[in-house]
């Protein structure tokens, strides 16, 4: 989701590949976008024309804030001379929620400067934020009061940026009410949400970019730490709802339905291990890739994500046994062979050259990195 190999340094022969590609993909993904929402809109019982008028209107709102985004690397780029391709869209229908995986850039020649880098790497998300902020705001003062009858939807997470918003542009919500965020609203929080996985100060995502251009080799260190988070936010977010449940008198009952909604940063986890393995060779002396299979690491992952699922409904010895089993099996094979070892480099950045950020753009990058903690969602989905 969003453009997590934005920005990857393969230094190579230039070459020029016609644009066809790129807009077929995007016009693919603006298909499967409406389709996607149309059919979510369909399912949940709104008639024909309503479910194509809110799936135009959020598709309209995402790919606006997405086209935003990869036009801020794209042209931060050219500025530089940095040659890069136009913005691949990655359209998935159905198996996203949203229709599609977001888009990413390539880069054909290594970015010359930590100034370089941080222009490309932080024009993506400001791009995009200056985008889906208003349109979240305009989208919230239309969005409407619903009953909070604890039916079957979605409950969306929220974030210190977002509750500012909802506090300033939505309107009041009563006791035992909830507010239905209108299309463009919803858009609008999907943008956000990609530009919060982006930020993320790790490897060579949006917010490893930015946070290597400021800190250097200092880098790699936080990069290790912020991947470790990712756990860290699992366990905490299934702790602090389990002690809500105890504090109401409803024990342990609910623990597998809190599990599998946070399972989502054990996923995460997984994906940004992956990306750094497969997009980072071995750079320190002494340093050795991760030996983990792909194969190996998507089976159990994907294995860890149907228990989770299987628990939200189902709560049995046998499941719980499973998920433990999955869960001490994946980071074994982490801190032994993978991202967690000390000798680990799979969430370095690739080494750039050039003098430390200072004045106005030191200060900017500080300010995009502070964007990320407005911006973290620690329960991006309740179900």
């Amino acid at each position: 989701m969003g453009d997590p190999a934005t920005g990857r340094l393969d230094a190579g022969p230039a070459s020029h590949p016609g644009w066809r590609a790129n807009a077929g993909l995007f016009v693919l993904t603006v298909a499967s976008v409406f389709v996607t929402t149309f059919f979510f809109e369909r399912s949940a019982g709104e008639p024909t024309a309503a479910a194509a008028r809110e799936a135009g209107q959020f598709t309209a709102a995402l790919l606006a804030i997405l086209v935003a985004h990869e036009s801020g690397h794209y042209v931060a780029a050219r500025l530089h001379r940095v040659e890069a391709s136009l913005p691949y869209f990655i359209p998935l229908p159905l198996l996203s929620p949203f229709g599609t995986m977001g888009a990413v850039i390539r880069m054909r020649s290594s970015i010359p400067t930590r100034r370089a880098l941080f222009d490309i790497g932080a024009a993506g998300p400001l791009a995009g934020l200056a985008l889906a902020i208003p349109l979240y705001a305009w989208g919230a003062a239309h969005s409407t009061i619903v009953s909070a009858d604890g039916g079957d939807g979605v409950q969306l997470g929220s974030s210190l940026l977002l509750r500012a918003l909802d506090r300033a542009f939505a309107p009041a919500v009563p006791e035992g009410r909830d507010l239905m965020l209108s299309p463009i609203a919803y858009g609008a929080w999907v943008g956000m949400f990609i530009t919060m996985i982006n930020l993320l100060p790790a490897g060579q995502l949006d917010g490893g970019h930015v946070a290597y251009a400021l800190l250097g080799e200092r880098q790699n260190r936080v990069a290790r730490w912020a991947h470790r988070s990712m756990l860290a936010f699992f366990f905490v977010n299934v702790a602090s709802f389990a002690a809500r449940d105890i504090r109401s008198g409803f024990g342990l009952w609910h623990l597998g339905r809190h599990v599998y909604n946070s399972v989502f940063w054990i996923v995460w986890f997984e994906v940004l291990a992956v990306i750094g393995s497969v997009a980072r060779p071995a750079r320190r002396a002494g340093e050795q890739r991760d030996s983990v299979p792909l194969a190996t690491r998507a089976v159990v992952t994907l294995g860890i994500a149907v228990v989770g699922w299987a628990l939200y409904e189902h709560s049995s010895v046998l499941l719980w046994a499973a998920f433990a089993a999955g869960l001490a099996l994946l980071m074994t094979l982490e801190v032994r062979w993978g991202s967690l070892r000390a000798s680990s480099g799979a969430l370095d950045h690739p080494p750039t050259d050039g003098p430390p950020l200072s004045g106005a753009r030191a200060a900017l990058a500080v300010l995009t990195l502070a964007l990320f903690a407005l911006l973290v969602m620690p329960t991006p989905f309740v179900f």
